[in-house]
């Protein structure tokens, strides 16, 4: 087994993991936090139409309904994911279960409605999809690898940003949302890893050689 990668990968499971569960029970506690407000209006300061309308459009990425055949595809494609299928793809059916118990859990609502709004299901699913992309790239030449990467952290962003210029999350929602989907695709990504390879026992001693 590399090590490596499976401790990359257990550390950023232990570092999102941690940091989804103190978000959603310090939102639970006492609903917005102190910057939601103050941050969420200096966001939609910035949204002119031109700008709701890219926002729209990068809101798209964060929709089952689009990811969910994009996943399927990206499991298809990359030997890396279609390796360990029996990983990933209870984690794309997984996640947004989890997205909805927790929204039923924690139990605040958005900034504009009652429905309830942490985590971001849109920012879940964007981390869990483009989670994989980054886990899949490692099979990817250097620049390309480095490219893949780098999209991927910026649609994610994209629609994190979306959701709160949308008016349809706080900026905690989002980022609980991205810190569950980091959290489910990389520990997806280290059980892969830890998969590829069972490291060998130690070698048993040769029987005493007779004659």
């Amino acid at each position: 087994m590399d090590l490596t990668p499976a401790m990359s990968a257990r550390a950023v499971l232990i570092v999102a993991g941690g940091t989804f569960l103190a978000l959603a029970v310090t939102v639970s506690l006492i609903g917005a936090l102190p910057g939601d407000a103050w941050t969420r209006e200096a966001l939609l300061s910035w949204a002119s139409p031109a700008f709701v309308a890219v926002m729209r459009v990068a809101n798209h990425a964060g929709s089952w309904p689009v990811l969910v055949p994009a996943a399927l595809l990206l499991l298809f494609l990359s030997p890396r994911l279609r390796g360990a299928w029996w990983v990933w793809l209870p984690v794309f059916v997984l996640a947004p279960l989890i997205e909805g118990g927790a929204k039923f859990l924690v139990g605040r609502t958005r900034p504009e409605g009652p429905a309830y709004g942490f985590p971001s299901g849109h920012a879940a699913a964007a981390a869990v999809c483009f989670g994989a992309v980054w886990y899949a790239a490692a099979d990817l030449p250097p620049r390309l690898r480095y490219a893949a990467r780098t999209a991927a952290v910026i649609v994610i962003v994209l629609v994190a940003l979306a959701r709160v210029i949308l008016r349809a999350h706080w900026p905690s929602d989002v980022l609980g949302g991205i810190a569950l989907g980091v959290a489910c695709a990389s520990g997806a990504a280290f059980i892969s890893v830890s998969s590829l390879r069972t490291p060998a026992g130690p070698t048993p001693p040769r029987p005493p050689s007779r004659g």
